[in-house]
């Protein structure tokens, strides 16, 4: 009976043990997903403003534009000229009118608005191509957001190397503790396995079961994980959606090929820790 309530006691240790490393990988996959979907998202709008040089000729405008289109990477170019970037000023400062209204002559320059493929928008390749699209005589000056695509850029690429460092540690981390636990099981039951041995079982006869235990609990333990991880995502998005309605703000969960691979990396787990201590455990009995 105390052999039963040792090897239960195990199990579950076993089981929580992967389903907290699994619960904390995957939240942090959580994270890196949605904003992974913010980044995207934000490259969608990202363009590229060229201001012309009040020297430049209506003659030349044409022949701008279709350089600009011919660079590596751009999907369309759009020109605007001066009265229909103050239109467009006014429009979104009609709290500011009067600042517009007082003005003697339109002080903006005109421009072309550059869109890029999707598949192009990459920080690197943005600024490649405002170096191009800056490094033309009849253009004044680039705008693009540098500053803010730079540094969420960074954060997002520091993000995703803590994720694959903390990732490989808890890995690293899970597997010794379950290889502990499962040779604790297996010491608890060393009699009765030096009696199998006695009888004529081979290693592969008494590592079976172990290997079947350590998949089941492997699985059992990623899915009470993604679970816990579920449950808490839904309190998230709730209490998200009620106090931010009036932003564009949407949090998804895991794909399914995320959460089957997390399941099968979790039976990964489980096997590689049962087999360590196997290994070791009948090495040395």
């Amino acid at each position: 009976m105390k052999d039963m309530a040792d090897n239960l006691f195990i199990t579950l240790v076993t089981i929580m043990t992967i389903a907290l490393s699994i619960l904390i990988a995957s939240a942090g996959g959580l994270l890196f997903v949605n904003a992974g979907d913010v980044m995207n998202g934000w490259k969608k709008g990202i363009r590229i403003m060229a201001y012309i040089t009040p020297e430049t000729r209506e003659s030349d405008v044409a022949g701008l534009r279709e350089t600009l289109a011919k660079m590596s990477g751009v999907r369309d170019v759009r020109f605007i000229s001066r009265q229909e970037g103050l239109e467009s000023l006014k429009a979104q400062m009609k709290r500011q009118m009067s600042l517009i209204d007082n003005l003697d002559i339109n002080p903006l320059p005109d421009a072309f608005e550059i869109f890029m493929n999707p598949e192009e928008q990459t920080f690197e390749k943005i600024e490649t191509l405002a170096a191009r699209v800056s490094a033309l005589d009849s253009v004044d000056d680039v705008e693009y957001g540098q500053a803010w695509i730079g540094r969420f850029t960074q954060v997002f690429n520091l993000f995703k190397f803590i994720g694959i460092t903390m990732g490989i540690l808890f890995f690293m981390v899970t597997v010794f503790i379950i290889s502990n636990t499962i040779r604790l099981a297996l010491y608890s039951r060393r009699d009765e396995i030096q009696i199998m041995r006695l009888v004529g079982a081979t290693d592969g006869f008494i590592q079976v079961p172990s290997y079947i235990a350590g998949l089941i609990q492997g699985a059992v333990g990623g899915m009470v994980g993604l679970i816990a991880l579920y449950i808490g995502y839904l309190a998230i998005s709730a209490n998200i959606e009620k106090n931010f309605s009036s932003y564009v703000i949407h949090i998804r969960f895991l794909p399914w090929n995320v959460v089957l691979g997390i399941i099968v990396y979790s039976v990964f787990v489980g096997w590689l820790g049962c087999f360590l201590s196997l290994r070791q455990f009948l090495k040395n009995n």
